[in-house]
């Protein structure tokens, strides 16, 4: 997670973060905001230098392209009066990119959810956190219980009695073989330990 304001070097750190979590090349699909494009260079683009011309003036400096393999796409919502009016996908990076797969449904919902589940984070509240370096501990603290403790509706599956059980998105993923007690997160020795 990136906690602060929507600016330059949040957007360099999101898609920074990604890269280093993620072996493959996913589809990247954001709002219109304008960082997202130069973020997404910084990282996975290449610099091309421009061969000498020998004629006068200034040379053309080297330039970021995109890479080959990068896939970025824009969802552009138009809204008027409250209301959205039009919803415009637009490719900004990549070929072959299917329409159907330009959508920020899934990252809208978790952010929905998210502020439904953290007054800190809720739309005109008054439970703010004066610090952002606290809001980033509460917030690693939310996602840890939310991938590792909370069961969830979407993610079912029955135990050897054949009951139904919800499960947390680290066990579906095979991070670990049970949901975490909130007890069990809070005292897991999570600290790096030497081997030699």
């Amino acid at each position: 997670h990136a906690v602060g304001e929507r600016k330059q070097y949040m957007a360099d750190k999101v898609v920074e973060t990604t890269k280093k979590r993620i072996a493959s090349m996913p589809l990247f699909v954001s709002d219109g905001l304008k960082f997202y494009t130069k973020a997404l260079l910084k990282s996975y683009g290449k610099l091309v230098a421009f061969p000498k011309t020998l004629r006068r003036g200034r040379p053309r400096k080297p330039k970021l392209v995109p890479d080959d393999d990068l896939r970025y796409a824009q969802v552009i919502k138009f809204k008027a009066g409250g209301a959205i009016r039009k919803v415009k996908k637009k490719v900004i990076f990549g070929k072959d990119i299917d329409p159907k797969d330009i959508s920020t449904s899934l990252v809208e919902r978790q952010n929905l959810t998210l502020r439904q589940d953290n007054n800190r984070i809720s739309r005109k509240t008054i439970g703010f956190s004066k610090k952002i370096s606290e809001l980033d501990k509460q917030m690693t603290l939310y996602f840890a219980h939310f991938n590792f403790c909370r069961g969830h509706s979407s993610l079912i599956s029955l135990d050897c009695l054949g009951r139904k059980r919800k499960n947390s998105p680290a066990k579906t993923s095979g991070l670990t073989d049970h949901n975490w007690s909130l007890r069990g997160l809070l005292t897991y020795p999570y600290h790096r330990i030497s081997t030699s």
